[in-house]
């Protein structure tokens, strides 16, 4: 499973012209779900991202996590980040879960989010999108667990 995390200011998500998500300040993450992945992975794909310490304290040092600051989490698949361009010019996403059990993590990484933490907005699975966020920092990390 990868991500990629953005530490925000503000982001949302837009489909057709209507915001079907959005967040004030807090953690836009991009989600991809691979070929074997497992509900566990997801699980701990999710509590690094919570408790990830990417937002000041007082002192200015990167100290406080997402459920310390109370943000919100805005979540949007995103299979692209399983390309493989190392066998020529266009990605081969043969990596990515198939679209049925990649929308099965998805849908339940989302779900183990609403439980733990109050915040949590989406974008559609599969859906063409845009994407608009204020990057704060900026502040961007990549992320990969494997099972």
């Amino acid at each position: 499973m990868k991500a990629v995390i953005q530490r925000v200011a503000s982001a949302r998500v837009d489909i057709a012209g209507q915001t079907v998500g959005a967040i004030e300040a807090g953690l836009f993450v991009l989600l991809c779900a691979e070929r074997g992945d497992v509900d566990a992975l997801a699980d701990r794909m999710l509590a690094k991202i919570l408790k990830l310490r990417i937002f000041s304290d007082e002192a200015g040092k990167m100290n406080r996590s997402l459920q310390d600051i109370g943000g919100g989490l805005l979540v949007v698949s995103q299979f692209t980040l399983a390309a493989d361009v190392s066998g020529g010019n266009r990605p081969s996403f043969t990596q990515a879960a198939a679209p049925d059990e990649g929308r099965r993590l998805y849908d339940y990484f989302v779900a183990q989010a609403r439980a733990a933490h109050p915040v949590v907005a989406t974008g559609e699975f599969g859906a063409d999108m845009q994407v608009h966020l204020v990057n704060d920092g900026p502040v961007t990390i990549p992320l990969q667990m494997t099972a």
